[in-house]
């Protein structure tokens, strides 16, 4: 009875941790969000009055080390066209960095922030690891990312083979 009261203290302490989801380490470098953002897409939509572009078709955006694909991406632009606000990624997005990959069915990049929300069936592969949940929330400055929504985890124990 000892042990059962022991272990049910145990697990009820770790409920906390559980809800505020994982933390983990994305990508090998600190991300300089003042870098230039180049993007390349099969198409591309200009709406002045919004501040807005829309790319799709292939896109591909790149900024510094880290790379971001999907089929469609929506690009705001700050007030006066004084660069980048935030790119909004849709349609299945694939963010790189370094040796970590990132899957989702959107990606938000908050440019003067330095955050990227992933939320839709989110993969993280790590190498020989690999991470799930419905949401990431990366931070750029740092490299860290918090991962939430039914997280699951598949390590390997580097076994002889």
């Amino acid at each position: 009875m000892r042990i059962f009261l022991l272990s049910l203290f145990l697990a009820v302490q770790t409920l906390p941790a559980l809800a505020q989801g994982t933390n983990v380490a994305f990508g090998t470098i600190r991300q300089d969000t003042g870098q230039p953002v180049e993007v390349t897409a099969d198409n591309l939509s200009v709406d002045q009055e919004t501040g807005t572009a829309i790319f799709t078709g292939n896109v591909l955006i790149g900024q510094g080390e880290m790379r971001l694909s999907a089929p469609r991406v929506l690009v705001v632009y700050r007030a006066e066209n004084k660069g980048i606000a935030r790119l909004e990624a849709t349609g299945g997005v694939t963010l790189v960095s370094g040796p970590d990959a990132a899957e989702a069915e959107r990606a938000d990049y908050n440019i003067d922030d330095g955050t990227i929300v992933m939320t839709g069936s989110v993969l993280l592969d790590q190498g020989p690891n690999a991470l799930s949940a419905d949401r990431m929330n990366i931070r750029l400055d740092d490299g860290t990312a918090q991962m939430t929504g039914r997280v699951k985890t598949i390590i390997q124990q580097g076994g002889d083979d």
